[in-house]
């Protein structure tokens, strides 16, 4: 526990301290959001507010991971996991930091020609495809000395599903599948000041304490294993709760400049790390399927979007006023303050069900 708190401790510190420099430098690099002429008109106001900030939190967690680790090693020696990072750390933040970076490239492109137009919707699932390829490779090939992977051949609901085998290869497909929804679904979201970010925070948060969860009833815990059958076969559980904790703990630092009014924007670097991040948690603590109601906020967003995009085409009709949704109720008068709130409950909500599924399950396996 003491990894965990030193971890979100150092990652809100620094965040809070650096999104003012990031603040200052992407105003003087007047890297300024564009705003597109056909959404709310009140978004026009926004015009020139910096963007990129997304950088600021992706630095505060990396950073953090590392005072966490070197936390770990106060610990008595079988709680740490191994000497260094470990193959879950790097897959995690790996995912983290290179999402981000192809985030980061499309809102260079959208600064430098003025416009929202940034990489084109091809360039991005491409990137996306080829980051969640390479961490999806490592995550299924790459196993520690007890034969342990980062992600698993089955797919999970709540710990695997035995038989939902899909091999090797169909593993690595599930995983860039469920990189580049998650990593889209946050993107969508990412539209009213502080959306994102809070509902990124519950999610997170969420997958902290799973997280731990499973690192107090884990089965490479030989103390707990050998006297309770009951337990949860996942990799470096204890890495997975740290990076959690630490990027929740970024995001918050980040809110303070983030809401309404926002002195600054996450961007596509912000919101693609983040999705992927989360979708790189839910596979490490074998959640996949549950990962659909805990992040159900980003699962709404995109499926929603979805509909008016195959309704306007096969009808040439809108379900909704605009999309993503939160727009929708803008043109439906809303202000962006409740909006942001009430979408927060909705993601608060989602991630109390979730928790409680997760709880549910090992109340029922051991009572």
């Amino acid at each position: 526990m003491k990894a965990v708190i030193v971890a979100a401790a150092v990652a809100f510190i620094v965040s809070l301290l650096t999104t003012p420099v990031a603040i200052r430098v992407f105003t003087a690099l007047k890297a300024g959001q564009p705003i597109r002429s056909i959404g709310p008109a009140t978004h026009l106001t926004k015009t020139g507010t910096p963007t990129m900030g997304g950088v600021a939190f992706i630095i505060a967690t990396v950073v953090a991971y590392v005072a966490g680790h070197i936390a770990l090693t106060t610990l008595p020696e079988r709680q740490i996991a191994q000497e260094g990072p470990t193959m879950t750390a790097l897959v995690l933040l790996g995912l983290f930091v290179f999402c981000g970076a192809v985030g980061f490239l499309d809102d260079m492109l959208k600064v430098r020609r003025r416009n929202s137009d940034g990489l084109s919707a091809k360039g991005k699932l491409l990137g996306q495809a080829v980051v969640g390829i390479g961490f999806g490779v490592a995550a299924l090939y790459m196993a520690s000395t007890n034969g342990e992977t980062v992600a698993s051949e089955k797919i999970s609901f709540i710990r695997d599903i035995e038989w939902l085998d899909v091999g090797k290869v169909g593993s690595v497909m599930m995983f860039v599948f469920i990189i580049t929804a998650m990593s889209n679904g946050v993107n969508l979201t990412d539209g009213l000041d502080g959306l994102a970010t809070g509902a990124s925070v519950l999610v997170l948060g969420a997958y902290a304490l799973i997280g731990f969860w499973q690192y107090r009833h884990w089965c490479g815990d030989t103390d707990y294993s050998s006297v309770n059958e009951y337990c949860y076969q996942v990799r470096d559980p204890l890495e997975i709760a740290m990076i959690a904790a630490a990027a929740a703990a970024a995001c918050v630092g980040f809110l303070w400049w983030n809401t309404s009014p926002a002195r600054i924007f996450m961007g596509d670097v912000g919101s693609l790390a983040l999705g992927a991040l989360i979708g790189g948690l839910a596979v490490a603590t074998r959640t996949t399927l549950l990962s659909i109601i805990i992040g159900g906020l980003f699962v709404i967003i995109v499926v929603t979007w979805v509909i008016q995009i195959v309704s306007f085409r096969t009808t040439g009709r809108r379900v909704f006023r605009m999309v993503p949704l939160h727009h929708h109720f803008e043109l439906a008068g809303w202000s962006e303050v409740n909006i942001v709130v009430r979408f927060w409950i909705v993601a608060g909500v989602c991630v109390a069900i979730g928790l409680g599924l997760f709880y549910t399950d090992f109340l029922a396996a051991v009572g």
